[in-house]
């Protein structure tokens, strides 16, 4: 009896010393399972925020390319338009197929800027000094031109001897060719000089000799609403880049 109580007993001491081990365990486990899951949501969470940057950096992209395309569409709609050349009224600043840029937003023109004109209708002056429309309907002339601006409202211009005179002062053309001589042609040749009434302009080419402008019944003076811009700059051929800006005080030679 003695040795099966020890026995008892015996079994009794050892049951409850195992018991904290195995709750130690579970234990264990458990929060090795919640810091797994924990890790799992981390990364988790660290995928979607790096998902949701790469998203948004694209729709960055997007937005500043939209933007770009916009911004330059609306400055070739309503600031800056290609312009061609055509034909040899301009040389030696421009020459034919030379294509350049013009504005259409620019301040009061004066002597020097090269502008591009609507020329539907010819301007010439009455006995009183006022501008009388002329019609050009099938004449060769009734297209876009691009010239010089030589004289502006209420300047005087005169041509004779070759020369050109503003406000009674001969003007220097150095733009021209050497030698060249600005003949008067047919219109206003029996009226120089004239008063240029205000809101017009008398315009010429720089090749003087082979130039259809003011000088001519079909052109006459140019008329503000005429204009369609001003010339900026020449992109092509590229290796002729050329600003456009003061030609007037350029030497053509």
């Amino acid at each position: 009896m003695d040795e099966n109580k020890e026995l008892e007993i015996e079994k009794n001491e050892d049951a409850p010393a195992n018991e904290p081990e195995t709750e130690e365990a579970e234990i264990s486990e458990a929060e090795q399972s919640v810091s797994e899951e924990a890790d799992e949501s981390g990364e988790e969470q660290s995928d979607s925020e790096n998902n949701k940057k790469l998203v948004n950096d694209i729709l960055d992209i997007v937005e500043s390319t939209f933007t770009t395309i916009f911004a330059i569409m609306m400055i070739f709609t309503y600031l800056l338009h290609p312009v061609n050349v055509k034909g040899e009224s301009m040389m030696p600043t421009l020459k034919d197929y030379d294509r350049i840029l013009m504005t259409t937003v620019y301040f009061n023109l004066e002597y020097g800027d090269i502008v591009i004109v609507d020329n539907d209708m010819a301007y010439d002056l009455d006995a009183n000094g006022e501008p009388v429309e002329v019609n050009i309907d099938g004449k060769q002339l009734k297209e876009c031109i691009i010239k010089r601006i030589i004289a502006v409202g209420g300047q005087t211009i005169d041509i004779r001897d070759g020369k050109v005179y503003v406000d009674g002062k001969e003007i220097d053309e150095p733009y021209i060719m050497s030698g060249a001589k600005t003949n008067s042609l047919s219109a206003f040749s029996d009226s120089y000089p004239i008063t240029i009434p205000e809101g017009y302009y008398f315009v010429m080419g720089d090749n003087r000799e082979h130039s259809s402008d003011s000088r001519h019944p079909d052109v006459g003076l140019i008329k503000k609403s005429q204009v369609y811009g001003k010339a900026l700059v020449r992109y092509a051929p590229f290796s002729e880049f050329k600003f456009l800006f003061d030609t007037e005080d350029e030497s053509a030679n």
